[in-house]
């Protein structure tokens, strides 16, 4: 078994030299680096290596209570005390107000060192973006600092059984009385529904106010603990048996007549929901990434040591000397640092602030491509470890299972190509990208993209001509794969900054 090691190197050459952080005003790489090498020291030391038992183990439902793998108690325990819960949450509410860089370099890092873990603890931040945007003070104030200081974790609760991707059909129900609201309804699919490592936990569920469609829709608040310390009405009825994040309960949970409050406007649900699933997608495409960067380190460290068969000269060589099997460490490789790349610049245009529409538009294609390619790698490092990777002795099966949902939640990936072609490719959004694209093949004067982006015209030309949705997934690559090619230029450029020149360059083609 190969121990994880956090990429932290190949972190920082992406954010500094790919994604150009530096331009931000704010940015300090080597304060990052720093707060990266320690939580990447966590991380190694602490998270990993519950990540195989976890996966052995799983959760397990007891009197109505869910209990955590062995071991994931404590090392929550020691996460909270050295603060990284608060990582971005204002320092007036108890936290260190970082930025989403920071948060981008140790979500990957957790991600690869174990996802289970990382899905139960990762909706910290998105909710406490929600709150800060649609909370009221005494909201803030009441439900930020314990969220900082590790006491309570977030879960977020939209899916039903008969409405996965089609809100509207939502029937949880939000009933208002003198004493306050209160839910009934249903929810499946509730990543960390239940957990015994935190103190308490905070659901933000979607319920309906009225019957005016996506309109009638409201956010609340629903603590599963109450203020005199006895238990909401929100029971787990069961934990979903997955193909992988065995580690990670997903659960099904019952709402009877559970004590909750509102937060933003009735009726503007949604709206404030989004907030909070545009941080969850963005978290999801560094989980891809996370698997990819995982898929090389096993694969190349493998193939660097395993003797098989001879090269042209007789002499008894190892399987990374193989060109088939070059190829295929080059094509992980690709995908891992494309990925990263794609996913930073989403992160540095976001924390830029000056264009939201090209973070619209780019958000679906990096959910997208990063999540493919976690699978994509995942598999292509089975292949390179042969029978070997197809038994648990390596655990790259586990990368295989634990990446597979990453395409399917947060919105699976054929609707945000839908989205990308249906609705952002025709309006400020597809604009913003066309202008950024334009400005990229100007600087770098690279024939690639002028290609790339001669056919994401013509594509985006045809979606006004022809039905959007018939023409999402082509659309979609189209869109990548002019991304990438000016990622592509950007990483050629940079590639004496990086501590393996020569492998950047490889990849580079």
């Amino acid at each position: 078994m190969k121990p994880f090691q956090a990429p932290l190197e190949d972190i920082m050459f992406s954010l500094n030299h790919i994604a150009e952080a530096g331009a931000l005003a704010n940015w300090d790489s080597e304060f990052a680096s720093e707060i990266g090498g320690h939580f990447a020291a966590f991380a190694e030391g602490e998270i990993a290596p519950l990540d195989e038992p976890g996966d052995m183990q799983g959760c397990a439902l007891r009197n109505g209570r869910v209990s955590m793998p062995d071991g994931f108690g404590a090392a929550y325990a020691a996460y909270a005390e050295q603060g990284w819960p608060s990582l971005t949450v204002p320092e007036s509410y108890g936290g260190q107000g970082m930025d989403a860089l920071m948060l981008a370099i140790t979500s990957e890092i957790f991600s690869g060192a174990n996802h289970s873990m990382q899905m139960v603890t990762g909706l910290v931040p998105g909710a406490a973006r929600t709150l800060l945007r649609f909370g009221t003070e005494d909201q803030k104030n009441r439900h930020l600092p314990p969220l900082a200081s590790g006491e309570t974790l977030a879960t977020m609760c939209l899916t039903e059984p008969g409405a996965g991707s089609d809100l509207s059909r939502v029937r949880c129900k939000a009933e208002q009385s003198n004493e306050g609201w209160s839910i009934t309804g249903e929810k499946i699919f509730i990543s960390g529904g239940d957990q015994n490592i935190s103190k308490r936990i905070l659901h933000l569920v979607l319920a309906r106010t009225s019957n005016d469609g996506v309109k009638g829709l409201s956010l609340f608040l629903c603590p599963c603990t109450l203020p005199d310390g006895s238990r909401n009405a929100v029971s787990v009825t069961r934990i979903e048996e997955k193909m992988g994040l065995h580690a990670s309960p997903t659960c099904q949970l019952a709402f009877d007549e559970a004590q909750a409050e509102l937060i933003g406007q009735e009726g503007q649900g949604l709206t404030a929901m989004f907030t909070m699933m545009n941080h969850a997608r963005a978290d999801v495409a560094l989980q891809g990434v996370a698997h990819a960067a995982r898929a090389y380190d096993i694969a190349s460290s493998y193939a660097a040591e395993r003797i098989q068969g001879r090269g042209s000269d007789g002499a008894q060589v190892t399987l990374e000397q193989h060109a088939d099997v070059r190829r295929m460490l080059d094509e992980i490789d690709w995908l891992t640092i494309s990925g990263r790349a794609m996913a930073h610049l989403a992160f540095v245009t976001l924390e830029d602030g000056s264009n939201p529409d090209l973070v619209e538009f780019l958000t679906p294609v990096t959910k997208v491509y990063c999540t493919e390619a976690g699978m994509r790698a995942a598999e292509l490092g089975m292949q390179v470890l042969g029978g070997y990777g197809y038994l648990r002795e390596y655990r790259i099966e586990q990368t295989y299972r634990d990446a597979r949902v990453t395409t399917i939640y947060e919105g699976a990936n054929g609707i945000h190509a839908r989205m990308l072609a249906t609705r952002l490719a025709q309006g400020p959004a597809g604009d913003a990208f066309e202008a950024f694209v334009e400005k990229e093949s100007a600087r770098w004067q690279s024939s690639k993209i002028t290609l790339t982006y001669e056919s994401w015209r013509q594509g985006r030309a045809e979606l006004s001509r022809s039905d959007p949705s018939g023409l999402a997934h082509s659309f979609m690559q189209a869109t990548t794969e002019t991304l990438l090619a000016c990622l592509r230029a950007r990483l050629c450029t940079a590639a004496e900054h990086h501590p393996e020149p020569e492998r950047i360059a490889r990849i580079c083609g």
